[in-house]
Parts: structure tokens; sequence; C-alpha cells
């Protein structure tokens, strides 16, 4: 009790604080109990379907389950990025993130099979034009982790392979394209609204990780030759799980509503999905310089 003590005024002496008001807030404050320590209340006071549709319940939660799952990825990530480590921290810290897309990609069995197709057909016209491409997480995640040339559209890669502006660069990313009608190039209201309420931080972020990002750190390590075989592994794992794996079990996810009955579907928010969700057409890799040509060739084919 006295080392505990000690240590105790050793830390409240170098706060310039007087431990005797901490000890004294200490021995009046209430027990904490589980519900106010997760705000479990709250929590549950979060779902608020927009219909009387049973179903609509699973897809909210779905989806504010997904949100919690990207934050802890970001969680990960930050580590990485916002300060000095060493190989081992690094590969622990991708196998987390990787665990969480996993949980991620697995969940999908909650609405793939948990939701009736007529139910979902007929609340999710109340949802337009809002969508989960709308997820600035998601976004938030490519940018910590990969330069912007990774994440462009195929066709502006080579046109744009030099550049070095970032505001032009965040015009031409690959997510654009399902908000964007092709032949006229005026954007859709999904993508509109989004870009109107996130673009600008996204920008801002894409500055502070343009020199910093999961890629440049790894990158690093392989020129110096300090890469290790299981960090390799851990980061082939990362864009294999989070650019190909989920993207295609969201799109089989999809097709089960979408393709429902004899007319195929627009997604909520109007976006192109089966050539947003593919990987083969969007082209995401965060690391290619891990890839074997034939690796970098293939990427997301079935």
């Amino acid at each position: 009790m006295e080392k505990l003590i000690k240590a105790l005024q050793e830390k409240y002496d170098a706060q310039n604080q007087p431990i005797e008001t901490y000890l004294s807030g200490l021995l009046h404050a209430k027990p904490i109990n589980y519900w106010d320590y997760i705000q479990v209340d709250t929590l549950l006071s979060l779902q608020r379907p927009r219909t009387n549709f049973p179903d609509e319940m699973i897809f909210v939660i779905y989806h504010q389950l997904t949100e919690l799952l990207l934050k802890l990825i970001k969680h990960e990530l930050t580590q990485i990025t916002d300060q000095e480590v060493d190989q081992k921290f690094f590969a622990e810290k991708i196998r987390r993130a990787n665990r969480y897309t996993e949980i991620c990609t697995n969940s999908f069995d909650v609405m793939g099979g948990g939701m009736e197709p007529e139910q979902y057909l007929k609340f999710r016209d109340t949802l337009t034009p809002a969508s989960g491409f709308q997820s600035v997480q998601f976004r938030e995640i490519e940018i910590i982790t990969s330069p912007l040339h990774n994440l462009l559209s195929h066709r502006y890669k080579e046109e744009l392979a030099d550049s070095d502006d970032i505001d032009e660069l965040m015009q031409h990313m690959y997510w654009q394209e399902a908000g964007t009608n092709r032949k006229t190039g005026e954007k859709s209201v999904l993508l509109s609204v989004f870009e109107k309420k996130y673009l600008a931080h996204l920008t801002d972020m894409a500055e502070v990780y343009w020199s910093k990002s999961v890629y440049q750190k790894a990158l690093r390590l392989k020129e110096s030759g300090e890469m290790t075989d299981e960090l390799v592994k851990e980061l082939r794992e990362h864009d294999q799980l989070f650019n190909v794996g989920w993207p295609k079990v969201h799109l089989r996810t999809a097709e089960v509503y979408l393709e429902h009955g004899q007319e195929v579907k627009a997604a909520t928010g109007g976006s192109e999905w089966k050539r947003y969700l593919h990987p083969k057409y969007q082209r995401r890799i965060f690391f290619p310089f891990l890839l074997t040509k034939e690796e970098f060739k293939n990427w997301g084919e079935d």
C-alpha cells in the first residue's frame, strides 16, 4: 500500500496537483457499474428505423455495428502512423485490424440471411438517397492506409501518376465513379451531399497522411531491408480482406436483395453497385509493392 501511495504522490506532484483532493474525490465517488460505463441506455436508444417493417431494425443495427468495427480498425492503424513503431508492434496492429475486418465480412450473414427481401425492397425506398457508400470512416481508413494514387479511379491512374495536387487527386477517387454520370459528368445527390459534408475533412486528412500512411511506413521498412515475413503476411492479408474479401461478400449480399424478382434494382443511393463493389473494377490495392506481377494482374478476379 505504501508503494502505491508513493507512486500516486509522485504522479500528482509531477502534475503540480494536490493528491489529497484526488483521494477525497475517490472517497466520495459513486461505484461504477456496467450500464453507465458502457452507456447501454444511450446505445440502445440509437436505433431509429424509419418504417414499421421489423427487418429494418436488423439493417440499422448491422450498419451501426460496422461503424463501430471501422472505428476499431482506425484505432489500430493510427497507432502505427502516429508514432515510431517496431516491426513486431506494426504486425500486431495490422493483425488486429484484420481481425476486425474479418468480423465485418462474416457478419454480412446478419443481413444476407437475416432479412426478408420483400421487406427490404419496401423499406429501402425510405432510405434514399442514403447509402453505405457515405461511410466516411471507410474513406478515412483508405487514406490512413495508402496513398491517394492507389485509390484513384482506374481511368486516371496513369494520367495522375506523378501528380502531387491533393485537391485534384481527391476529385478522381475510385468511389466517385459510383456517384457520377459517366455521360454528363453530373454528380448524384448521393455523392454531392457526401462531399459537401466530408470532402474538406478528407482532403485535410490526406495532407496529414501524405507522408506517414501505413503504406509509407511499410515501404520504408521494405526499402531498408527491415521488413519481416510476419509483417508482409499481415499486410497482404489486410489488402485481401479489406479490398477483395469484404467487397465481394457485400456484393453477394446486395445481389440477394437487388436482384430479387425479375427486375434488377439500383442501390439505395442510386450508385452503380456492381461496378462499385466488385474489386476487379475498383482495382483498389493498398500495398502493390508486396504483390507479384501475376497477383497484381489478376487482382479481384473470381
